[in-house]
């Protein structure tokens, strides 16, 4: 007999940096530009809770000026899977679950990640480009913890799914809004902050562990 298809319909709404993917964009960019360990250090005070995510990112993509566009395809060949995040991507596709990306890094690396894997709800900053190097600047809303709450509610709107039904999962201070909006909210090998404030936390395995408590 096969296995019966949940009742349910969920949303699974799911960080990108140090969650989906194993690093960090910026800090790869930054390695690239020559400031790696300058911006390193204010991504892991940010994702700490420590500094105001918006004016962190604008502090680190200033550090990006000057870089080619070429960096862009370079550290999109690096990026790696998180444990599970494929495994999570193909049990929602056959539940017909609604998955997003909502990310603080940047569609020129997620959008390709999101393709290959089928994935067509993504929102992330967008790195301003002139004369084929980085500017420095993003263009655009920047996508802070607020913003990744407002898409959770967007996305689960457009969908007609209730707000209980959402799952959020993230590790850093620019999740905690999203994660506390959705009906349960996951800590993926997070921050402490982030982590005493989730729903569940993950701290062994792979992202498809949410399925357990699904």
């Amino acid at each position: 007999m096969s296995e019966r298809a949940p009742r349910t319909r969920r949303l699974i709404i799911v960080d990108v940096d140090s969650t989906f993917i194993t690093s960090e964009q910026i800090d790869l960019l930054a390695d690239r530009a020559g400031t790696g360990d300058r911006v390193a250090a204010i991504t892991e005070r940010a994702m700490a809770g420590e500094l105001d995510f918006a004016a962190s990112l604008t502090e680190r993509v200033s550090a990006l000026a000057g870089l080619p566009v070429s960096a862009l395809e370079q550290v999109r060949d690096q990026v790696r899977l998180s444990a599970g995040a494929a495994e999570l991507v193909t049990a929602a596709h056959e539940r017909d679950w609604p998955l997003a990306l909502v990310s603080g890094g940047f569609h020129e690396i997620v959008d390709p990640l999101a393709e290959r894997h089928g994935i067509t709800r993504v929102r992330a900053n967008r790195l301003e480009v002139a004369d084929g190097a980085l500017t420095g600047r993003v263009t655009g809303e920047i996508v802070d913890r607020a913003a990744k709450a407002r898409w959770l509610r967007y996305f689960a709107d457009q969908e007609g799914i209730d707000l209980a039904d959402t799952v959020a999962i993230g590790d850093g201070a620019n999740d905690l809004d999203m994660l506390a909006v959705a009906g349960l909210g996951v800590a993926f090998n997070a921050k402490p902050v982030v982590a005493a404030q989730a729903d569940r936390a993950i701290t062994e395995g792979g992202l498809d562990r949410v399925l357990e408590w699904l």
